[in-house]
């Protein structure tokens, strides 16, 4: 099977979307993974991750094929999916392990040594929790998987009595540098894609009386071949692509064909990403009439969330909930990232409650926002919400309230792929093997 690529480099993911060649409409697979200062990696890693989602949608054609009906397909793929990523985070923490150890070897000694190896072993023995039924996890990047476990076991290692002096243990800050370098390794080696069958075999044999149409749509998955034919990049970070010239598009150019292709009556397109907003006026084609950013300052945008997240010692994703819970919202004045988390705790100690700052936050977010859809023409008849930010429903929550006061009734689509927008209009373009349109302004 013949695909083409998209990858959308934005300034905290990467993400690729790949495409079948013979038909548009079909998404093979999508993949994100952290962005990091070799982009070269990134893209590999993100284009690995959607190689491995497009691996698991032939699976689910083949079971299709072989007559399973959709309940009882969707229960066996998401079990199937949860060993899978067990199997693939056990391999990972295997490699983070070697590096590890390779390190205390280079620079420690038998202290730090005994350490590391009681961390990796409630490390090992914690996995099976991290992906069991119903289990709740902050990320699905291994980072920040090993990284929250590694630093808990680290922790508790710490404060015990015995090693809290350099003469009997490692302080916290010893065994946390290991991580920190330790973690660059693992997290620029692909896994998945290339350890499909191993994964998968391994996966299913750990599955209690898995349908034997499964394993036969495992091989079958594993006996089509897939082969790259085209590729277009984009995203904050398009300048630093591993790619030609002619293999790039700009974000506004791919947010508004990916959100038409999503959303084919689509008119107006916000996308807050994590270091820029965009305000994107569309054609009945997709093509860009108008659009409005941001400077280059993050105020208003993901990055900005993000740092409040890491004052507040929270995951990105628990902001909005919480802001959800807020009585009394403040009014925020400034969203000035640089001053973040100094405004944030003057709050505080002013008594007022984190609910209620973190709605005022979001309302000050979303009123940046809707300047700039009003400067590149306002909101029409459908709206398109794409980025990271569209996932967070205190977000969606002010932003539809401000649309209804200042626009009317508007449909507002908002998908749960929408993160992925960018990445799918670059594999459009790549599909289409076209020059961003002459009509389209340079962006």
């Amino acid at each position: 099977m013949k695909y083409v690529v998209g990858i959308d480099l934005g300034s905290t993911t990467t993400k690729a979307v790949v495409l079948d060649a013979a038909d548009e409409r079909h998404i093979l697979g999508r993949g994100i993974t952290n962005s990091r200062s070799n982009y070269d990696v990134a893209c590999e890693v993100a284009l690995a991750e959607a190689l491995l989602n497009a691996r698991f949608s032939l699976v689910a054609e083949e079971l299709g094929r072989a007559g399973v009906e959709p309940e009882r397909r969707a229960r066996e793929l998401e079990e199937l999916g949860r060993r899978f990523r067990e199997e693939q985070y056990l391999a990972q923490l295997a490699e983070l392990a070697r590096t590890l150890r390779r390190l205390v070897a280079e620079e420690h000694g038998a202290r730090e040594s005994a350490a590391l190896e009681t961390i990796l072993a409630t490390m090992r023995e914690g996995a099976g929790a991290l992906f069991a039924p119903g289990a709740q996890r902050k990320s699905d990047f291994f980072r920040d998987l090993a990284g929250s476990q590694y630093m808990r076991r680290a922790e508790e290692l710490t404060r015990r009595p015995a090693c809290n002096t350099s003469d009997d243990g490692p302080g916290f800050d010893v065994l946390i540098g290991l991580f920190d370098k330790g973690i660059l390794d693992v997290e620029n080696t692909p896994t998945g894609a290339a350890r499909f069958e191993e994964f998968a075999q391994a996966a299913v044999a750990s599955l209690v009386a898995p349908l034997p149409a499964l394993r036969d749509a495992v091989c079958a998955a594993l006996d089509k071949p897939l082969d790259k034919i085209a590729s277009v990049g984009t995203g904050y970070g398009r300048a630093r692509l591993p790619f030609d010239e002619a293999q790039i598009r700009s974000e506004i150019l791919c947010h508004g064909l990916g959100a038409h292709a999503m959303f084919p009556r689509t008119r107006t397109v916000l996308d807050i990403g994590g270091q820029d907003t965009k305000a994107i006026q569309v054609d009945a084609h997709g093509i860009v009439t108008s659009f409005q950013m941001n400077d280059r300052c993050a105020a208003g945008c993901g990055r900005y969330l993000g740092y409040i997240a890491d004052e507040m010692n929270l995951a990105l994703h628990e902001l909005g909930p919480l802001a959800d819970e807020a009585q009394h919202p403040v009014r925020i004045n400034s969203t000035c990232t640089v001053f973040a988390g100094a405004e944030l705790r003057e709050r505080l100690s002013l008594g007022e409650r984190r609910e209620d700052i973190l709605a005022g936050l979001h309302r000050a977010i979303m009123l940046r926002a809707m300047s700039l859809l009003a400067r590149s023409g306002g909101v029409n008849d459908e709206f398109t919400f794409t980025g990271g930010v569209a996932s967070n429903q205190a977000a969606v929550r002010v932003l539809r309230t401000l649309v209804a006061a200042n626009y009317g009734e508007r449909t507002i689509n908002i998908s749960p792929d929408s993160i992925y927008t960018g990445a799918l209009g670059a594999a459009l373009f790549a599909r289409r093997g076209t020059r961003s349109p002459a009509a389209a302004p340079a962006a």
